[in-house]
């Protein structure tokens, strides 16, 4: 019988095999930091009652500490409401204050200080407000009936001739009396438009807005730079923009006028082509009695002063080119506008029966309108067919 020897191979151990018993020392040691922990933390909890026992010197019984406890419980309510502990705690949890946008300005409070016998008004004003004028109210006297003209309007008026008023800060203190006045010159406006289309048909009765001039200057392209006209002024007409012009401005400046004021280059033309061929009609309207008891004699003035169509400023000196200086008909030949005007007082202007009185002057002008509107239109054939016969000066419109 053989005797068998064994042999005992050591395997390699695996990774996984060494790592266990590190894994259970780690837990070891994790398991002791939390024993040391937990023994940390009821020493400090010995040691706390234990100071809280030697303050308090005596045992605390288990009543007592209840009713301790609830005396506890009401000075934290007490706390809960008391006024300085809500508004520590409002501070304390008030939100950030939005940034609102930039507030206008507002306006300066004024509060009247009696001084003597006269009223001072002191501004409350805010940084960087001053006071540059006070807005004058429009006047609550001296009204009219729609379809006249009060003093308010001419002293309104009257004041836009000074340079010192005529301004835009000046006129911005006074706009309520400015609108005030335009009311009343917009009722007028329409009043006088219904009787001046009974008086020439071919006016079309038109709003105050469309015939109205407006009162602002324009500047662009003038020396004087003064914003304002110096009165009211309004058109009427076939267009609505040209033929009769009233205006109206204080000192005896008010007027109506007729006519075609510096016509265009072929409108002068027309004009002027008909005069060489046949005047008898132009002249003829200016000649009659009641167009020369308001616009003077159908003649140059000796003097050169204006008169009739004549002596305007802007007439030539000359005769106009391809035009003989001994020409029988060189007076009308000369003329740059054909126009004529009639001034009023102020006292006639505001007389109640004023609009009545336009009306007799646009009844006088109203062939002379009718006659450079064909004029300027038409031209007549070789046998000078442009109504020469007509003596009262009106004639047809082609045009309508």
């Amino acid at each position: 019988m053989s005797n068998k020897t064994r042999t005992k191979v050591k395997e390699p151990t695996s990774a996984s095999q060494s790592a266990k018993p590190e894994r259970k020392s780690a837990r070891k040691q994790s398991t002791k930091a939390k024993v040391r922990t937990a023994q940390i933390n009821s020493e400090n909890d010995s040691e706390a009652d234990d100071i809280t026992n030697s303050e308090a010197k005596t045992p605390v019984k288990r009543g007592q500490k209840r009713k301790q406890i609830h005396e506890d419980e009401d000075e934290e309510e007490e706390k809960t409401f008391d006024s300085d502990a809500l508004d520590e705690d409002s501070d304390s949890d008030a939100k950030p204050v939005k940034k609102k946008g930039r507030r206008s300005p507002q306006k300066p409070r004024a509060v009247k200080k009696k001084k003597g016998d006269e009223d001072e008004i002191d501004y409350e004003l805010e940084d960087g407000q001053e006071v540059v004028g006070v807005v004058v109210q429009a006047p609550k006297t001296g009204h009219v009936p729609p379809g006249q003209i009060s003093q308010n309007t001419l002293d309104f008026l009257s004041n836009l001739k000074k340079p010192e008023c005529n301004d835009r800060e000046w006129f911005k203190l006074h706009e309520p009396v400015y609108r005030l006045a335009e009311k009343e010159w917009n009722h007028f406006v329409e009043a006088f438009t219904d009787i001046l289309a009974e008086v020439d048909p071919q006016i079309p009765h038109l709003p105050p807005k469309d015939v109205i001039h407006r009162i602002y200057r324009d500047i662009r392209f003038s020396n004087d730079k003064t914003p304002y006209k110096k009165g009211f002024s309004a058109s009427f007409s076939r267009s609505g923009r040209k033929g009769i012009f009233a205006h109206f401005s204080p000192g005896g400046h008010s007027m109506i006028a007729a006519g075609s004021w510096q016509p265009g280059r072929n409108e002068l033309a027309t004009i002027r082509a008909n005069i060489q061929r046949n005047p008898r009609r132009l002249r003829n309207v200016i000649s009659a009695p009641d167009f020369v008891k308001f616009f003077g004699p159908a003649k140059p003035h000796p003097k050169g002063e204006s008169q009739n169509i004549f002596g305007f400023e802007d007439e030539l000196k000359t005769a106009p080119k391809a035009v003989a200086k001994d020409h029988k008909d060189i007076d009308l030949l000369k003329c740059r506008s054909f126009c004529v005007s009639h001034h009023f007082t102020d006292s006639e202007v505001l007389a109640p029966n004023f609009k009545e009185s336009l009306a007799m002057v646009a009844r006088v002008v109203q062939p002379f309108v009718h006659c450079l509107n064909d004029m300027m239109t038409v031209t007549g054939g070789e046998d000078g067919n442009t109504d020469e016969d007509d003596n009262d000066g009106e004639g047809d419109d082609p045009s309508e």
